[in-house]
């Protein structure tokens, strides 16, 4: 799987695929104007899209909270990053890659030395998506409204995203990029 910057060129895919039930049912009351953010390339948010062979399988977008233009999250403190991830097609669901994905978008996040946590902020009610970030390492901190839904925000520290990727000896785990 790699990761590649989401471009104008992706603008009928990602339309189609925040069309798709599975995608409208975890992000419903979002309109992510999509032509005009897919143009748009501020220093604080990174959109990319995870393909697989060379096949797009999904959407990652990562923001620093704290200078995000929509202040979405609200007053936040220096050297966070939030995550959001789908996959496209129902059928994806299941085989590994948003597992894949997030591993990536982790690494990406932890690369720069002085973020110490990453958020994301799934439904209250997606029971799937909760259980998928706990799976990750997220530790949950609260239900918070956000925009017009009810979320459950949840945080991954530096601290346990590493200890998460080594072994009880402390190697690497080896996990292929």
């Amino acid at each position: 799987m790699r990761l590649r910057t989401a471009t104008l060129d992706d603008l009928d895919l990602v339309r189609h695929w925040d069309e798709q039930p599975h995608v409208i049912e975890s992000d419903p009351n979002d309109d992510w104007g999509w032509e005009q953010e897919l143009a748009r390339d501020p220093d604080w948010r990174e959109q990319l899209v995870a393909e697989v062979e060379g096949r797009p399988v999904g959407f990652i977008q990562i923001i620093d909270p704290a200078l995000e233009d929509s202040h979405y999250w609200g007053d936040c403190p220096p050297d966070l990053r939030a995550i959001d991830i789908w996959i496209g097609e129902e059928s994806d669901l299941g085989r590994g890659f948003g597992t894949r994905m997030m591993q990536l978008a982790l690494e990406r996040c932890f690369e720069e030395p002085t973020v110490r946590s990453v958020l994301v902020d799934p439904l209250v009610s997606n029971h799937r998506a909760r259980r998928f970030y706990e799976r990750m390492g997220f530790r949950f901190v609260e239900n918070r409204k956000l925009a017009a839904d009810e979320c459950a925000v949840y945080q991954l520290d530096r601290r346990r995203w590493l200890v998460g990727k080594t072994t009880p000896d402390g190697s690497d785990t080896g996990q292929e990029e």
